[in-house]
C-alpha cells in the first residue's frame, strides 16, 4: 500500500496490528509493552492536544528529547496535524540550540526533562518565535505545559471532535513538508534540510523492497532520532512493516540491552561494531592457544562460506559439515553476546572499514553497509543479504538514481531528494541542479554489477604539494582498526607528505607497556616512551601495506585528549571537524612538518658531503657553474 502521508502510515498500521505490541521502553529493572492501539491513542490525543494550543498545518514544531517512546510518539502527533518536526540533538550546546528554533521559526518547543529545561533557560530570552514550552517529565508551572497536560486537553477535544485527526490527515500529501532537519556540519553553521512526507515514505518503501522485514521482526533504538539514518531505519521503516520497536536506556546500556529485548535487526554507526570486533579481539587474548586457533579457523571458513553465497554457489558436502560446526562452536557464541536471535545489522552514517565488515559476516552475523545523506531521505545504496561486496555500498536502492560526474562525485535524482535548505535559496541551488541531481559532496564510483564505493569527501580530499590526490577517510578507517588508536585524522593537503594526529587507546597503550615492563610515570612519559612509539609506527606500516607510496604516513604525533563533542572537534553525529582539529593542532602539525624537514635536509648534506669527499670532479662542477655575477652575489 502506498502512503499519502506519514500520519496516514501510522494510523493504518497501528488498526492493523492493534493488540501487538509496538513499543518496549525499560523502567526500572523490566521492558514494558505498549500495543499499536495504545500508540494510536497516546498519539492521537496529543496531536489533538498540540491544536488545543494553536499548532496549525505547516507550523514547526520542535522536538528536544533522547530516544524514549514519548518522542515517536510526538513525532506522529505532530505528523498527523501537518505540523512539521523540527529534531534537535540532546547533546546540542544552548548556542546551537538558540539558532535551530530561530532559524525554523518553530512555535511550540517540546523537551524532554529538566536537564534539558535548563539549557532553554539559559537563552530564553533571545527566542524570537517561541511561545510555548511542553516538558515530558514532570508537572507543568509558570509558561510551562506538561505532557499529561496536553494529552488530557487533546482526549476531551477528541471526545467533542472525534473527528478532528482523520480531518487532518485527508489534507496531508506526499509533497508537504514533514521535517526540517539541521545538518551538523564539520564545517560552518547548519542547514536546515527540507524534507517532505514523500521523501521519507519512498525511501522506506525503496528499502523495504532490498531488506527483509515484517511484523515479526524487534528493532532495538539507540542511535538518535534526532539523525535521520535512525528516524528513517529504526523509526519509519519498523513502524512500516508492523515491527516492535525497544528503545535503549541509553549508549551505555546497549550490550545489556541486547539481551534483555533479543532484537532481530538492529541499525547503528560503524564506531558500534568497532567496539564490538574490539571486545571479541580482547577476550581472544584470555583464551587459550586452542580457542585462538579454533576461533581463526570458524573465520576464515566463513569468509570461504560468503565468497561461495555472494557468488551463487550452493553451500553443501564437506562444507557445509564444517560450517555446522563453526556454528556451533563459534558464530552461536557470539551470536548470543548480541542476544541471540539477530539476523540483520545495518551500518550507516559513516564508512564501514572492509576489515569489520568482513567479520561480522564471517561470524555468521549479517552486516550491511549503507549509504545516504540527510538531503536524500537518507538511504541511496545498501548492500543485499545474499549479494555482499566488501568495501562497497551496495546497489542504488528502487526508485533512487545514481551517476557518477566527470569529476568523481556522486550524484541521485528521485523522490527521496529533498525540497531543497530552509531559507537558503543559494544552497539548495548549489547542491541541487537544474536537472534535479543532488550533489552528494562524495567521491565514488559504480562497478560493473551497480555496486556503489565511496572514496571520500569531495571537500576532504588531500591535494599534495606535488599534485596527488589522497583520500584520507579510508587510511583513517585503517588505523583505527588498530586496537591501540581510538580516533585518527590524515593531514597532508598542500604539503609534500601526508602524516597523522592519532588518539590513542590509552587502557590499551598501557597494558602493552605493562605486558612490556616498560615503566612511566604519567600517560605523557608513557606516550613520548621509544617503545610506544615504535609500537605505533609498527601500527601505521602494518595497516598500511596496500597504500600508494604517496599515501603512506611520513610522520605522526599522538594525542592524549581525545576529540569530542564538548570540545567542539565532533559534529552530534561523531564525525570530526577536520578544520577545527587542524586548527586546535596547528603547532603539533608544523612540529611534525619541519621534523620531516630537517630530517630530509641533513640527508641530503650527508649525500652532498659524502659525494663532495669522494668525487673532486663534483666541487670543480660546482665552480664551473658559478659566473662571476654568481660570484658577486655570493
Amino acid at each position: 500500500m502506498q502512503y499519502s502521508s506519514l500520519g496516514e502510515m501510522f494510523k493504518t498500521v497501528c488498526e492493523k496490528f492493534p493488540e501487538k505490541t509496538g513499543m518496549m521502553y525499560k523502567s526500572g529493572e523490566m521492558y514494558h509493552s505498549i500495543s499499536f492501539k495504545e500508540l494510536k491513542s497516546k498519539a492521537h490525543n496529543f496531536a489533538a492536544g498540540l491544536k488545543s494550543i494553536g499548532v496549525e498545518k505547516g507550523d514547526r514544531v520542535l522536538l528536544l528529547s533522547e530516544n524514549r517512546v514519548e518522542w515517536a510518539l510526538a513525532d506522529y502527533a505532530i505528523l498527523s496535524i501537518g505540523a512539521c518536526t523540527v529534531p534537535i540533538y540532546p547533546t546540542l550546546l544552548p548556542s546551537h540550540i538558540e539558532f535551530i528554533i530561530n532559524n525554523s521559526e518553530g512555535k511550540v518547543l517540546i523537551l524532554s526533562r529538566e536537564h534539558q529545561l535548563q539549557k532553554i533557560k539559559e537563552i530564553q530570552g533571545k527566542l524570537k518565535h517561541l511561545k510555548k514550552i511542553i516538558l515530558m517529565e514532570g508537572e507543568g508551572g509558570d509558561d510551562l505545559l506538561s505532557w499529561q497536560q496536553i494529552a488530557e486537553t487533546g482526549e476531551k477535544l477528541l471526545q467533542k471532535e472525534p473527528e478532528l485527526i482523520e480531518e487532518s490527515l485527508q489534507g496531508i500529501k506526499r509533497d508537504n513538508l514533514a521535517s526540517i532537519i539541521y545538518t551538523s556540519g564539520t564545517t560552518g553553521l547548519p542547514k536546515g534540510v527540507m524534507l517532505t512526507h514523500g521523501n521519507f515514505l519512498s525511501n522506506v518503501e525503496g528499502s523495504r523492497q532490498v531488506i527483509s522485514v515484517d511484523e515479526n521482526d524487534t528493532f532495538l533504538s539507540f542511535l538518535p532520532l534526532s539523525h535521520v539514518f535512525e528516524r528513517m531505519a529504526g523509526h519509519y521503516l519498523a513502524l512500516h512493516a508492523g515491527a516492535t520497536i525497544a528503545y535503549a536506556e541509553s549508549i551505555d546500556t546497549v550490550a545489556d540491552n541486547l539481551k534483555e529485548v533479543r532484537p532481530t535487526i538492529m541499525t547503528s554507526v560503524p564506531r558500534f561494531f568497532d567496539k564490538v570486533y574490539a571486545k571479541v579481539l580482547d577476550s581472544l587474548e584470555e583464551s587459550s592457544s586452542l580457542k585462538r586457533k579454533i576461533f581463526f579457523w570458524a573465520i576464515e571458513l566463513g569468509k570461504k562460506v560468503n565468497l561461495y553465497k555472494h557468488n551463487g554457489y550452493a553451500i553443501n558436502g564437506l562444507l557445509k559439515i564444517k560450517h555446522n560446526l563453526a556454528d556451533k562452536l563459534v558464530y552461536s557464541k557470539l551470536k548470543e553476546n548480541v542476544g541471540g536471535k539477530i539476523r540483520l545489522f545495518v551500518s550507516g552514517g559513516a564508512p564501514l572499514s572492509r576489515e569489520i565488515g568482513e567479520f561480522f559476516n564471517s561470524a555468521g552475523l549479517v552486516l550491511l553497509e549503507g549509504y545516504g545523506l540527510t538531503e536524500s531521505s537518507p538511504v541511496i545504496a545498501v548492500n543485499l543479504v545474499d549479494k555482499i561486496k566488501f568495501g562497497s555500498v551496495g546497489p542504488p536502492i528502487p526508485n533512487v538514481e545514481v551517476k557518477i560526474a566527470e569529476d568523481g562525485e556522486i550524484l541521485t535524482r528521485g523522490p527521496h531528494v529533498m525540497q531543497g535548505y530552509y531559507k537558503d535559496e543559494e544552497a539548495t541551488k548549489d547542491a541541487i541542479d537544474s536537472e534535479k541531481w543532488l550533489h552528494t559532496g562524495d567521491i565514488g564510483y559504480l562497478d560493473k554489477d551497480g555496486f556503489l564505493f565511496i572514496t571520500d569527501r569531495k571537500k576532504n580530499i588531500i591535494v599534495t604539494s606535488g599534485g596527488k590526490n589522497v583520500a584520507p577517510q579510508p587510511i583513517e578507517n585503517l588505523l583505527i582498526t588498530s586496537p591501540y588508536v581510538e580516533q585518527a585524522v590524515v593531514i597532508g593537503d598542500k604539503r609534500k607528505y601526508c602524516s597523522a594526529l592519532l588518539v590513542p587507546n590509552m587502557e590499551k597503550v598501557k597494558s602493552y607497556a605493562q605486558n612490556n615492563q616498560i615503566s612511566f610515570a604519567d600517560e605523557d612519559e608513557l606516550l613520548k616512551n621509544e617503545k610506544i612509539q615504535a609500537l605505533f609506527r609498527s601500527e601505521i606500516d602494518r595497516v598500511s601495506v596496500d597504500l600508494a607510496s604517496y599515501e603512506t604516513l611520513k610522520e605522526f604525533r599522538l594525542i592524549k585528549e581525545p576529540f569530542t563533542l564538548e570540545s567542539g572537534e565532533l559534529t552530534p553525529s561523531l564525525k570530526i571537524k577536520r578544520n577545527v582539529v587542524e586548527k586546535r593542532y596547528a603547532d603539533i602539525i608544523e612540529s611534525m612538518y619541519l621534523r620531516l624537514r630537517l630530517k630530509r635536509f641533513f640527508i641530503a648534506w650527508k649525500r652532498f658531503f659524502r659525494k663532495s669527499i669522494c668525487d673532486p670532479r663534483f666541487i670543480l662542477s660546482i665552480f664551473r657553474n658559478i659566473t662571476p655575477t654568481k660570484w658577486g652575489q655570493i
